[in-house]
């Protein structure tokens, strides 16, 4: 390479580890890699630097569109800043948990991004760890919405839309987290407002015969009890608004609802619902990193709850 370009073999060093040189030999050095098809090899560089410039992503699953949207944003700003991701899928399994953290580990990777469901992890203290949506341990940052300001987004809106009774709904982990707190801030809101309302909690892996057994024993002579509903996550509330539809209870004809994360429909650039989005902020020095919140309709106009 160096003979090619006719340069020392310390410019070309320099050339590809971004330290100052003269534009004349950058060029050279970039001509002579093109006509001999040459390549950095990352692997042999991270043995002299001790870095590969590569993380790993663990989700339980990248069915939920959620999951997909958030290694779509986070790939795009790694590849922005030199980064390679390595995507891990778990299954909502805890031992595959820590079999995917031993593997890349072993793969030498530069830091993890992680949602977890096992509490005992086991986490190397040298490996640089980020914990999205769960509190891991003291000294991992976790990465989490304004869940709570989200809940409350939520209860606001079907109340300003005329909602007289709400429901909350949740499908989710038995291990605790911070989306719990959609709940709570929901909860508060109509607590504050002296305004009557329901809350369903169903773990995963219950699945959704609960919602349809609670939907059934709640519609009286095709009315159903509820005019408001507030699901944590748009998946679910897709998937109570297709069970209401079955019943005759119509959205938002018959009732309004709201879910949480801005997931659009797979055809178009739609949102699946009416939902709450996240909106990063930074907080210096903070190991919570806070989204606020904001509610986005979806293209149907909203109507008054009856």
């Amino acid at each position: 390479m160096a003979a090619e370009a006719g340069v020392a073999l310390g410019t070309v060093s320099k050339v590809y580890n971004n330290l100052p040189v003269r534009d004349e030999y950058r060029e050279k050095v970039l001509a002579a890699a093109h006509k001999l098809g040459y390549s950095v090899n990352r692997y042999a560089r991270s043995f002299k630097t001790n870095r590969t410039n590569t993380v790993a992503l663990i989700w339980p699953t990248l069915r939920n569109p959620f999951f997909a949207y958030l290694s779509d944003a986070i790939i795009e700003e790694l590849t922005r800043r030199d980064y390679r991701a390595i995507v891990s899928i778990t299954n909502y399994d805890g031992q595959a948990e820590q079999r995917c953290l031993d593997m890349v580990r072993q793969n030498k990777v530069d830091g993890v991004i992680a949602l977890t469901y096992n509490p005992d992890l086991e986490v190397a203290p040298d490996l640089p760890f980020v914990s999205i949506d769960r509190h891991f341990r003291a000294g991992v940052p976790c990465v989490a919405s304004d869940n709570f300001g989200g809940g409350q987004l939520a209860a606001q809106k079907l109340l300003e839309l005329g909602c007289q009774k709400l429901l909350f709904l949740r499908l989710g982990s038995a291990i605790a987290g911070e989306p719990d707190k959609r709940q709570a801030g929901f909860e508060a809101t109509c607590r504050e407002r002296s305004v009557p309302f329901d809350s369903l909690s169903v773990q995963n892996e219950e699945g959704f015969t609960p919602f349809d057994t609670f939907l059934d024993a709640h519609l009286h002579s095709g009315v159903f009890d509820y005019d408001g509903i507030f699901c944590n996550t748009d998946r679910l509330c897709y998937e109570i608004e297709k069970r209401l539809r079955v019943r005759g209870v119509l959205v938002p004809t018959h009732v309004q609802m709201i879910g949480f994360d801005g997931i659009y429909r797979f055809d178009s650039e739609d949102l699946s619902c009416s939902t709450i989005v996240h909106l990063l902020s930074r907080s210096p020095g903070r190991r919570l990193i806070c989204c606020s919140s904001r509610i986005v309709p979806t293209c149907r106009p909203w109507s008054a709850c009856q």
